[in-house]
């Protein structure tokens, strides 16, 4: 792997480390307020400063971390188990199966993932899991979009065209050959889509769509650092650069992972 995504990788590794330590050990309970500690910089006892309840915003950003992951791994799967097998059938069986499902595919892409986080809360109410369904079906026309070039690609094999001339079925064509020979670019996607999961789980978290209170999150830290800007600057620079941190680690991760497994990247 180059050098980029062995970065993101010790990015990726450093924030799931963080995430599995925060289940057993944060240096104060994130939950805990002090107002007569309140808005305080950094110090021996808090060294990311209080916030303006008074709670120690290391252990907050620590046990943001979970909820950031939680996110995008359910998020990610699920615009995986939907995007894939879609984009491989309209592969697959091409005319007007491909057409609709492609077509279909563009229609959610012209919907934005805010879009759909606010009509997901407003039937299921504002929290985390409306907000990861919302992201894990505004990401799933990415995923049938890479599975369909994938496959276009595979089904021009000469193994294809054997296992077709043995009358195998379609569907263990699909699961024998075509999925693993385009894991690799299932993977790449979905480090990528990680990253944006990360972004719109902020963004949502900000404008109250995502985690509810009182559940530690990067998104919602940064809603209300907003009113203390002048006066606590680092309520706002701790979430903002945890989330800069982790959607570029998965970046360069997915980039790295790109050169690795894409077969064009190979070639090169």
């Amino acid at each position: 792997m180059p050098l980029t995504g062995t970065i993101g990788l010790i990015i990726v590794l450093g924030i799931v480390a963080v995430a599995l330590l925060s289940l057993i050990w944060t240096p104060y309970d994130p939950l805990q307020a002090d107002p007569a500690d309140r808005l305080s910089g950094s110090s021996a006892q808090h060294l990311l400063g209080t916030d303006r309840y008074g709670r120690d915003v290391l252990s907050t950003l620590m046990a943001g971390a979970q909820v950031t992951l939680l996110v995008g791994c359910v998020a990610v799967l699920i615009a995986a188990v939907i995007g894939t097998p879609l984009g491989i059938l309209a592969a697959m069986r091409r005319g007007w199966t491909e057409e609709f499902i492609m077509r279909s595919a563009d229609m959610m892409l012209a919907f934005p993932a805010l879009l759909l986080a606010i009509m997901a809360s407003a039937v299921m109410g504002a929290s985390t899991l409306a907000a990861m369904i919302a992201i894990g079906l505004a990401a799933g026309p990415g995923f049938a979009r890479v599975a369909r070039a994938g496959t276009l690609q595979v089904m021009s094999s000469d193994f294809i065209l054997a296992a077709r001339s043995a009358s195998q079925p379609e569907m263990r064509i699909a699961r024998r050959h075509v999925l693993p020979n385009i894991f690799g670019l299932v993977v790449i996607q979905a480090s990528v889509t990680f990253a944006l999961a990360i972004l719109a789980e902020a963004a949502l978290s900000f404008l109250g769509l995502g985690t509810p209170p009182p559940e530690p999150s990067w998104g919602r830290m940064l809603q209300g650092a907003q009113d203390y800007l002048a006066v606590a600057p680092h309520l706002a620079i701790w979430p903002g650069l945890a989330i800069a941190v982790a959607v570029l680690g998965f970046n360069l991760l997915g980039d790295g992972l790109r050169d690795v497994l894409d077969p064009k990247m190979r070639k090169r």
